[in-house]
């Protein structure tokens, strides 16, 4: 390998382009290397690395885990998944994703087949998560003692986000 002085003669320094290629000189060149170059300049400039999509799912993540009552997390974590997958988020372009929250809890409580479909894939999250057997409302039976979600409690802590929801100015 060939030395290079510290100083350049007649103490001129080089130039960041004279710097640039005299070590381009020395080095093997990859696609890696190709790509990081191009990606250092403006590739990035004022667009965030992350999508709209992922976005919106953060907004509605950091949302429910800071306004829904859910100690054991299967119910945020359902209701998050759903949000998700259902086409509200993509009829609203992602710019209202604490309006498609809203419509979505909305619409469970509108509709009791959902909403115990609904309870019926929480208390599975559940029991996955607890390892522990799923206990499921059996309609025209009351709920077991142990059941930390019920159909009226789940049903409740819905409506209770709705209400949160509803008196949030930051949610359009």
């Amino acid at each position: 390998m060939e030395h290079v002085p510290d100083r350049m003669p007649n103490d001129e320094s080089p130039s960041d382009d004279d710097l640039e290629r005299e070590i381009l000189e020395h080095s093997k060149f990859s696609l890696v290397d190709a790509i990081g170059r191009l990606g250092g300049g403006d590739l990035m400039k004022g667009a965030s690395p992350v999508t709209p999509r992922r976005q919106a799912e953060l907004v509605v993540d950091d949302y429910l885990e800071k306004h829904l009552r859910d100690i054991d997390g299967s119910l945020a974590a359902v209701l998050l998944r759903r949000v998700i997958a259902s086409q509200l988020l993509l009829e609203r372009e992602y710019e209202r994703p604490l309006a498609a929250l809203g419509t979505y809890c909305r619409n469970l409580l509108e509709a009791p087949g959902m909403l115990f479909d609904f309870v019926r894939e929480v208390d599975a999250e559940w029991g996955r998560m607890y390892r522990e057997r799923p206990r499921f409302d059996a309609p025209g039976r009351p709920p077991a003692d142990d059941d930390p979600y019920t159909t009226a409690s789940v049903e409740r802590r819905l409506g209770e986000l709705l209400a949160v929801l509803a008196s949030d100015p930051s949610r359009s």
